[in-house]
Formats: C-alpha cells, structure tokens, sequence
C-alpha cells in the first residue's frame, strides 16, 4: 500500500487512527498490537505471501536479541560474539538470497539458470533495523523482552518499506511513554502538515518531473542525445529522486507524528550541501548512521592513518552502493561518492578551502554526473548519457524532439530553484526529532523571503491538487532498493 493512494488515505489511515487511540485509552499493550497488525496489513497490501517471511525474521531477530540481553553478564564474550554473528550472518544471507542471488550467478559466471526471485517490499530496510537492534544487544546498548513492543518495532509502517533505519533506543522509549497513546491535536496538525507537504512534493514535483528523465534515459542506449538533452535528462533525475525521497521522508515523519511518535530526520537538503561530506550528513541520513557506527568505524574508521582511512571510505560505500541495488552500476555510484569523500577529505587535510556557493555548485555537479550510474540500466546507457553529457553528439538543443525543451527546462528551474533556496520541512513546521523536541524553536521560516505561516493555504490548495492527481499513482524510488 502506497503513502500516495485513496485506499491509504481516506481507508487505513483514519481506521488505523481511530483504532490505536481507541484502545491506547484502556490498554496500552493492545494499542500496540493494533499497531502491528494494522502495519502487517499495510505490508501484505502489496503481496501477503511476503507477510509470512517479515514475522519470520521478527522472530528469528527477537529470539536472537532476547538471548545476547539475558547472556551479558553469564556468557563468556567469545559465546555471545558467536551468537551475534549467527543473528548478522542469517539476516545477511535472507537479504543476499532475495536481492544478490542472481546478480552473484551472473557475477561468478555460474552454470545457473537465473532464480525466479520476487524482491521483497522493504528487506533492505527491516533488514539493517534489526541488525542495528542486534548490535545494539551485544553492546548492552539496547534490550527487549516484549514480543509486541519487538513486533511493532520492525513493523511500524510510517517506516517500514522505504525507512528511516530505527535504533530501538530512540523508539521504543516513546512506545512505552503513556503520553503517545492519548490523542494530542497539535500533534496531528503538526503531522498531517508534514504528511501533506510530503505529498505535494511526491505526486506534484516528483512525479511531475519524472517523465523528462525516463524519456532521456530510455532512449540513451540507442539515440544520439545532444549535449543540452542529457544534461536535462540527468537534471530532471536529479530533481526527481530528491523530491521523491524528501517527499517520502516528510510523510513518514508526519505519519508517526499523528500518533505522537518522532522519528529521526533522513533528509535535511541535501542539495545546499557545500561539500560531500555535507552532503551524506544531509542526505538519507540514517543510512549514512549505519554505515558510519555498523561498518566504517568497525573497520577501523580513521584510527589508523590516512591511507588505512581512505581504504575503509571506499570499502563502506562500495558496499552502501551495492545495498541499494544487486548492479555493477549501483557499486559504481557507491564507488564515485567514495572518491568524493577521499578527495574531500584530502582537500581538508592540506587545509585549502574554498567559497560556499563554488563548493554548492561543485558538490551538486558531481551528485548529478553520480545519478547518471545510479538511474542506468546497465553501463551502455550510463556512458552513453556521460558522453552526451560532455559533448560527444554535438551541442544542438533537442534535435531529437523528446519532449518540449520549454517545458523541462522551466520545471528543472523551479525546482532547483526551491532545493537551493527554500527552507525544508523541518524549518518549515518546526518539527523535532527524538532527543531535540524541547529545543527552542528557531525564529520562523522564510519560504522565498515570505513567512512560512503565510503558506498554509497554499499548502492546503497544493495537497487538494495532489489529491486529484493520484489516479496516476506512482510508487517510491527508494521502494526498488
């Protein structure tokens, strides 16, 4: 079921609502069953075989967690290492059967015939939340002896398709806070603000400018792309997966603020980044979290030197690359940003700098060149785009009549022009994530030098429209990943 669809909005959002608040007011513990059957309902929307498979691994991973807790202080460390590693290493395979089975055939050259794999909605993600809850576990850092409150944990659907990655000691404090299940208006205003932003961006801004990046890079393979057709076949990609992520991130932040929940923040303008290490503090920002405590400071982070730096740099988005997708393009793309930040990096420790609007400007380039592997469906079309892209067809303005230049370029403006230049959601609502909601709030935000506050009819017209425009549903990019 999709954040964006009538069955979603005017069916299981309001009967969820009413259920989870009506029972929170005798009985806390049954409010959060609700809460997990409902979200399983909302995942078996899409394919209720797979249902079978998320209970699976809940109970795999509580079990597992249950055991790491009630041995820490019984168990030699080399037995709880043990069944640390039985918990990481049977998630890992789960994960590698059903997104790099095929793609290790084709890599090893195996006489195999391809599997027959449907990729499960989410692995990724309920995936990396339970390895995180392991480690976690072993560290001491986090404990859960109720099935219920482990269930819901994994199976909240404000974040269980397309994320945030959860610690369980950022939610799971507030589940058990007798506050989150009495219904507290502001809170859903607040939400609902959020959640109606997020829609305008998904189904306005995303989906609207999605066409001029599909029409590029399908013909890519095969037509010769003009210099100005690439770059806006690659820039509306680049508008496109900014406001489909930012979009969904507002509406499962808003979705889990109705119910008095604050999830983290995973998008926090990424494209006013002035280098690309701001860029991934902005930028799926969880994830960012999980490589950075779960892989890069394991490997050693950079305790070792520079050159050992370096080394565990690649080796983490090598492999973040590769979670988003079983393809040489995805490793690719992870690979790029992994240049990037050793250059970044590099350029900081000879202590050279440079202006924040040239870094703005560099740090976007070198985003959008990298999209150009993450869209591809193979390399002939990501180095047929790249050289299009600097020139190798010539430099004629639409010669090929793929859409109206007019119109793609205006979009493109816009819509860059409100990724540099207005305040994002947060600013906007003054939302708070866990751990900052006592915070001061900052002084109101200028949307184009215009209060924001002023900006809640337009917000209003805007989520009317994206209504009427649903019947062209759409899923989210990050779903496929």
């Amino acid at each position: 079921m999709l954040f964006n669809s009538y069955p979603f909005l005017f069916g299981f959002l309001p009967v969820t609502l009413a259920l989870f608040f009506f029972a929170g007011r005798y009985w806390r513990r049954g409010a959060a069953g609700v809460l997990v059957l409902t979200s399983l309902f909302f995942y078996g929307w899409w394919n209720p075989a797979y249902v079978g498979l998320l209970l699976g691994s809940i109970a795999f991973n509580y079990g597992i967690g249950l055991g790491l807790a009630r041995t820490q202080a019984i168990w030699s460390h080399s037995r709880r290492t043990a069944l640390l590693v039985l918990g990481l290493a049977a998630n890992l395979a789960l994960l590698g059967y059903c997104k790099y089975a095929n793609f290790f055939i084709d890599v090893t050259g195996a006489a195999l015939p391809a599997l027959e794999i449907v990729l499960p909605l989410g692995i990724s993600f309920f995936t990396f939340t339970q390895i995180t809850y392991l480690v976690d576990a072993y560290r001491g850092e986090a404990r859960e002896y109720n099935p219920i409150h482990y269930a819901l944990f994994v199976t909240y659907f404000p974040h269980l398709i397309a994320g945030p990655i959860l610690h369980h000691r950022e939610i799971m404090p507030q589940f058990e806070d007798a506050a989150t299940y009495r219904l507290r208006t502001s809170n859903v205003v607040l939400g609902f603000k959020c959640f109606m932003i997020g829609l305008c961006k998904k189904v306005i801004l995303a989906d609207g400018i999605a066409p001029y990046a599909n029409k590029v890079f399908a013909a890519a393979p095969g037509v010769p792309l003009t210099l100005v057709e690439a770059w806006t076949g690659a820039f509306a990609y680049t508008m496109q997966i900014y406001f489909d992520f930012s979009g969904y991130s507002d509406m499962a932040i808003g979705l889990a603020m109705m119910m008095n929940i604050r999830l983290p923040l995973n998008f926090a303008s990424p494209y006013k980044a002035t280098s690309i290490i701001d860029f991934w503090r902005r930028w799926h920002m969880t994830l960012s979290r999980f490589l950075r405590d779960y892989l890069y400071i394991p490997l050693g982070g950079n305790r070792r030197g520079p050159a050992r730096r370096y080394v565990n740099v690649m080796i983490t988005m090598l492999l973040g690359g590769l979670w988003h997708g079983a393809g040489w393009t995805f490793i690719v793309w992870g690979g790029l940003h992994g240049l990037f930040l050793v250059v970044n990096q590099t350029w900081r420790a000879m202590g050279l700098t440079m202006s924040p609007w040239a870094g703005r400007l560099l740090t976007f380039l070198a985003v959008v060149i990298a999209w150009v592997f993450f869209r591809a469906d193979g390399f002939p079309t990501a180095f047929a785009m790249l050289g299009a892209m600097f020139g190798s067809n010539g430099l004629a303005t639409f010669h090929n009549q793929l859409f109206a230049p007019e119109g793609a370029l205006a979009s493109i403006a816009v819509l860059l022009a409100i990724a540099w230049f207005a305040p994002n959601t947060q600013e906007i609502t003054g939302y708070r994530p866990p751990g900052a909601e006592h915070e001061p709030a900052p002084p109101p935000a200028l949307v184009f030098g215009i209060p924001a506050v002023s900006y809640t009819v337009v917000i209003g017209v805007l989520f009317v429209v994206a209504l009427m425009l649903l019947d062209r549903e759409s899923p989210f990019l990050y779903f496929q990943f």
